[in-house]
C-alpha cells in the first residue's frame, strides 16, 4: 500500500471523472496546437518569403499532419476504453470500475497528460523556431517524446483490451501513423535546417545587381 503511486491523493471515486476530464484535456490541448499550428501558418506566410517561407510551410504542415494523427488517436482510445469499461465493469458503475483498477486508470491517465503535454510542447518549440528564437533540434526532440507517450498511451489501454477488439486494432493503427507523421516531423525539420544553413551561408534572393556586385567585391577583399 505504502508503495502505491498516489494520483495527488485523489478519492478513488473520483479515478473515473479524472480519467475523462484527462481525456477531454488532451483532446482540447491538440485542437488548440491545430489552431495555433494554423495562425503560424499565415504570420509566416506574411513575414517571411522564399527559402525560409518553404521551410516554414514545410515543417507546419508536417506538425499539422501529426496533431490530426493524434487527434485520431486520442478519440480511438477514448471508444477504447469506453469498450473495456463496458465489458468489464459486469454489475459495477464505470467510477467503481476505475477504482477497482486504480493501478491501470493512474497508467491512463499519466499517458493522456503525457500526450497532452507533447502536443503543447511541440507547438511552442515550432513557433521558436519559425520565428528563428529556437532550435531546430528541440523539434526532433518534441517529435520523439511524442513518439513515446503514443506507446504509453497504447499499452495502457491495451492491458485490459480484448485481442479481437476492433478498436484496439485501430488504437494500434493511430499509433503507427503517430510515429509516421513524427518521423516526418523530424525529416521536414532536418531538411529545413540543412535548406536554412546553406542559404545563410550565401544568399542571393533579393538582392539588386549593384548590392549584389558590391557583396561580391566584398567577398574578392576578403
Amino acid at each position: 500500500q505504502e508503495l502505491r503511486p498516489k494520483s495527488l491523493d485523489i478519492k478513488q471515486e473520483e479515478l473515473g471523472d479524472m480519467v475523462e476530464k484527462e481525456m477531454a484535456s488532451t483532446s482540447e490541448a491538440i485542437e488548440d496546437a491545430v489552431r495555433r499550428i494554423e495562425e503560424m501558418m499565415s504570420q509566416a506566410r506574411n513575414e517571411s518569403s522564399g527559402v525560409k517561407l518553404e521551410v516554414n510551410e514545410r515543417i507546419l504542415n508536417s506538425c499539422t499532419d501529426l496533431m490530426k494523427a493524434i487527434r485520431l488517436l486520442v478519440m480511438t482510445s477514448t471508444n477504447l476504453q469506453k469498450e473495456i469499461v463496458e465489458s468489464g465493469r459486469g454489475a459495477a458503475t464505470t467510477q467503481e470500475f476505475y477504482a477497482k483498477n486504480s493501478r491501470w486508470t493512474e497508467g491512463l491517465i499519466s499517458a493522456s497528460k503525457a500526450v497532452g503535454w507533447g502536443a503543447t510542447q511541440l507547438v511552442e518549440s515550432a513557433d521558436r523556431v519559425v520565428l528563428h528564437t529556437g532550435k531546430y533540434e528541440e523539434l526532433i526532440v518534441c517529435s520523439h517524446e511524442i513518439a513515446a507517450s503514443t506507446a504509453q498511451l497504447v499499452a495502457a489501454s491495451k492491458v485490459k483490451a480484448e485481442k479481437s477488439s476492433r478498436n484496439l486494432g485501430r488504437l494500434q493503427e493511430c499509433s503507427r501513423n503517430v510515429n509516421e507523421m513524427a518521423a516526418n516531423v523530424v525529416a521536414s525539420t532536418k531538411s529545413g535546417q540543412e535548406q536554412i544553413e546553406e542559404k545563410d551561408t550565401m544568399d542571393f534572393s533579393g538582392m539588386s545587381l549593384i548590392k549584389l556586385k558590391k557583396e561580391e567585391m566584398e567577398t574578392q577583399v576578403r
